[in-house]
């Protein structure tokens, strides 16, 4: 089965791919990334970014930003899927699916598996997963999928929506199937780990935030930064700042987590146990912070920081990575795919 991935710029949006697209290929599969990246362990094939993406997009990860209309209609739709567009066509014509799995705020594939009459399914990118699966979403988008030239947009609630996130911390759907990936095991839990994500250390929170956070805490300290650590400048001798880590690993080690809300990050923590310490920053990550500390796993930072690592509730952490790890692998989908591409399962 021939099988395209389809994301947006951005970890937020193609991470949570990368385990299903791992799993097709790992079941005999061929499989193709269609995305905005640089690079990729996958096969590629790079779409267009929009110019002036990143002042166009600015304002949306600072506290005024301009809200989910503008966001959704103006920047996923109007700016990045109409840049992605005419790549995507063209990949989609030369690769020739069979099926099309695409991340709920990427659009440009949506056109094209209408217009090549290619079945598709959707990973949902969001810890509320009644966003993934709702009508709200595509309400608001709908004048602008319409503009793209998506005919039939009310037909994506059709398509099935693949998540990882666990049934207490999400409503669930007909259309919701669920589903873990493998999580390495607990080591000695001797670290607290830092990620505000791959957007935040190009906005105005850096470098002040970082430094607030790792002058803060005590004990072993691990950042990903994703940039030069040298930009953070000299940090406390308990600090180590690189700018990239195997978060899997990272967090194996971790006693807690000190992040920003974003999903992926979130539920990575949460599937490997590990409580979280929230400094909600844009987005959805004042909504996800909440969602997790109404299940007693996380705490929102209001003043002090080590004082809310020091109480966080790692029990309450366990309970939801056990939950997770009773979820079928993603293999158990790649195994289904090819006999019933248009339900996802």
């Amino acid at each position: 089965m021939r099988i395209l991935f389809a994301s947006t710029q951005g970890a937020g949006h193609v991470g949570p791919l990368l385990p299903f697209a791992r799993a097709a290929l790992a079941a005999g599969h061929t499989v193709l990334l269609a995305a905005p990246v640089p690079r990729s362990e996958l096969p590629l094939a790079r779409l267009a970014a929009a110019p002036g993406r990143a002042a166009a997009w600015a304002p949306v990860l600072t506290p005024q930003s301009p809200g989910l209309v503008h966001t959704l209609q103006e920047l996923f739709i109007g700016l990045d899927a109409a840049a992605a567009l005419p790549g995507m066509l063209a990949a989609v014509e030369r690769f020739a699916p069979d099926l099309i799995v695409r991340e709920t705020c990427e659009f440009a594939s949506a056109v094209a598996a209408e217009r090549f009459g290619v079945a598709t399914v959707q990973v949902g990118i969001h810890l509320d997963t009644t966003i993934d699966t709702g009508e709200a979403l595509l309400a608001i988008a709908d004048p602008a999928l319409r503009r793209l030239g998506l005919r039939e947009p009310e037909r994506l609630l059709q398509a099935s929506v693949l998540t990882m996130v666990p049934p207490s911390l999400s409503a669930d759907s007909p259309r919701l199937h669920r589903f873990r990936t493998e999580t390495p095991p607990a080591r000695e839990r001797d670290l607290v780990y830092v990620s505000f994500g791959s957007e935040t250390p190009h906005t105005p929170h850096f470098p002040q935030l970082y430094r607030d956070t790792v002058e803060a805490l005590e004990g072993e300290v691990l950042v990903a930064l994703g940039r030069d650590p040298a930009d953070l400048g000299p940090v406390p001798a308990n600090v180590r700042v690189e700018r990239w880590v195997d978060q899997p690993a990272a967090l194996a080690r971790a006693t807690a987590m000190v992040g920003h809300g974003g999903s992926g990050s979130t539920l990575a923590a949460l599937a490997a146990g590990v409580p979280l310490a929230f400094i909600p920053l844009f987005v959805d990550g004042h909504d996800n912070a909440r969602r997790v500390a109404a299940a007693g796993a996380g705490r929102l930072v209001e003043g002090d920081l080590a004082g809310t690592v020091a109480r966080l509730d790692s029990e309450a952490a366990q309970l939801i990575a056990d939950e997770i790890a009773a979820l079928e692998p993603v293999s158990a989908w790649a195994t289904r795919a090819p006999r019933a591409p248009a339900a996802g399962l």
